[in-house]
């Protein structure tokens, strides 16, 4: 930003552009360089997202699944920008990760909450994906030197204050596990408390087929967009929009081992591995909210 000019030079300055025609004096103006400012960020936010899927810190195997998860659609239609303050919850070995750090690094922050089950069982296998995630980042950190990790458990975040401060609250693929583990009234209100007021909550999961039932999700991983919508508002949000960037109507979601069945889990082994192949990534719900 240009420093104030002091009276002298105010002085100078008005009687310069009395001698000017008035369209000279209008080149000047804040309405056509404010034009120009708001063009450049969508510009590079484009490119600089692009830079990041594309960044050599992704493998090849995570590569190999955008073709199902869409990242860029995705995260355009969450309206990710690069100047944000982000929390993902439940980032597990850093997928998207490997994405928002680079892509937020230089002008905004990205917060990480690792889920920790209220279950002892699956506590335990909650700290180690925990402790495998945070040897990863430090592993690299001029990629994600800068991320915040913490931790969510039964509804409360611990290792940083999320206090209203999120301008996105983004979770993929997780909803299922809170509903089984009797946290996703509690987690939705926490995410609620941790944005801003207009910050917005981006959810992906898997879609069961309308009717389905409680246990039948808690068994299939398969969640009903209804019951999705219905908790969030009552946690508080407004549902703005759903996309159909992460469908798959190859998925009939009825195998036997529910979602795990489909690549990349192959939870049956070689039995009919090459039929789910076929198939694909499961059929997935991308849904945004809005917290009032």
């Amino acid at each position: 930003m240009k420093t104030r000019p002091d009276r002298a030079h105010t002085i100078t300055l008005v009687a310069a552009c009395l001698a000017l025609a008035l369209t000279g004096c209008a080149s000047s103006s804040g309405e056509p360089q404010n034009s120009s400012r708001d063009s450049q960020p969508q510009k590079a936010r484009v490119t600089s997202l692009d830079n990041a899927i594309a960044g050599p810190q992704r493998s090849d195997k995570a590569r190999a699944r955008d073709v199902y998860r869409h990242p860029s659609e995705t995260l355009q239609f969450f309206d990710l920008d690069p100047t944000q303050t982000v929390l993902e919850i439940a980032p597990g070995g850093g997928w998207y990760t490997d994405i928002l750090a680079p892509y937020l690094h230089d002008a905004g922050q990205l917060y990480e909450a690792q889920y920790l089950s209220t279950s002892a069982d699956l506590a335990a296998e909650d700290n180690q994906t925990d402790a495998a995630y945070r040897h990863k980042l430090a592993g690299a950190p001029t990629i994600y030197g800068k991320v915040v990790v913490g931790t969510l458990h039964a509804g409360q975040f611990m290792g940083f204050d999320a206090h209203d401060r999120f301008d996105r609250v983004l979770t993929f693929r997780n909803i299922h596990n809170w509903i089984k583990d009797g946290q996703i009234d509690a987690n939705l209100q926490a995410f609620y408390g941790a944005l801003k007021h207009g910050g917005e909550l981006g959810v992906e999961e898997h879609r069961a087929r309308p009717g389905t039932s409680v246990q039948q999700m808690i068994d299939s991983g398969y969640v009903t967009e209804t019951f999705v919508i219905e908790h969030a508002q009552a946690a508080g949000f407004r549902l703005v929009a759903s996309s159909e960037i992460n469908a798959n109507p190859r998925d009939t979601t009825d195998h036997p081992h529910g979602v795990w069945s489909l690549p990349p889990t192959y939870e049956g082994g070689d039995v009919d591995r090459s039929r789910y192949a076929a198939i694909g990534e499961s059929d997935r719900m991308t849904l945004k909210f809005v917290k009032p």
